[in-house]
């Protein structure tokens, strides 16, 4: 294990879902910082499942089936195989990265559509496939709630969209009292949050709390930094997604502290 001190001193919260930080958090405590789990989202199933099942009886008349995380998968493809005995043979899948379409391998769907540099939505609409679908019906699968531009996109170029929504994604904080007792001890200097979701919840459990004014917010995304900013909150945006770019992100907060 290398261990350097990257990020020497540094007591840093991490708000992804538990099951997505385990490899930041060890990340942070191989560069020498103290990595606090205080996840912002978490992933739980519909109370009623009613809408999506009637969402299901459109897939007779569907050409492609869109999924946006594996969390989709997981909670979409038991209906979908039980409904229809099988995967049905017309339906084309797309994925908007290797895990989401890892997951679908699992329920039987081999032949799926996936960017091959970043993972988002932009990257997945530019593919060649998904150019010319005037005409196509597309589902999207996803959680409640989330960013239009997939559906918007598409509309534009002539297909007719819906949504098919199979879980939701809660707040499991009920408070931010916890990362306030860490500022007061003098152990929180960085909060990252990766979603702007986690961010609307950070903002509206912390809002006028002494403490927030004074860590500095890493996120990952302009989008998600436009709210911090707007109320005046120091913020840094790593240059690109995934582990390495937060750590040099973070490493930036070391020289305040010596």
């Amino acid at each position: 294990m290398r261990t350097d001190h990257l990020l020497s001193n540094l007591h840093i919260a991490v708000t992804r879902p538990l099951d997505q930080s385990a490899s930041l958090n060890l990340a942070i405590a191989q560069h020498g910082g103290t990595a606090i789990s205080f996840p912002l989202l978490a992933i739980a199933a519909l109370d009623d499942y009613q809408a999506f099942e009637q969402q299901l009886n459109r897939i007779n008349t569907t050409d492609w089936a869109i999924f946006i995380s594996s969390n989709a998968v997981d909670y979409a493809m038991p209906h979908l195989i039980k409904k229809f005995g099988k995967i049905p043979e017309h339906l084309k899948f797309a994925a908007i990265g290797h895990q989401t379409a890892k997951a679908l391998a699992q329920y039987g769907a081999h032949q799926v559509l996936v960017p091959h540099t970043r993972f988002d939505s932009e990257t997945l609409l530019a593919l060649p496939e998904l150019q010319d679908v005037s005409a196509k019906t597309i589902a999207i699968f996803r959680g409640v709630g989330g960013r239009e531009l997939m559906a918007e996109t598409l509309k534009t170029r002539g297909a007719a969209v819906y949504f098919a929504e199979s879980y939701k994604r809660i707040n499991p904080q009920q408070n931010a009292d916890l990362l306030a007792a860490q500022w007061r001890q003098n152990k929180l200097d960085a909060v990252i949050v990766t979603s702007s979701e986690a961010m609307r919840y950070l903002l509206q459990m912390a809002q006028h709390a002494e403490w927030l004014t004074h860590v500095t917010l890493c996120v990952n995304h302009e989008r998600i930094a436009e709210q911090p900013r707007q109320l005046g909150l120091k913020v840094l945006v790593a240059s690109a997604p995934g582990d390495e770019a937060m750590l040099q992100c973070l490493s930036q907060l070391v020289k305040h502290h010596d």
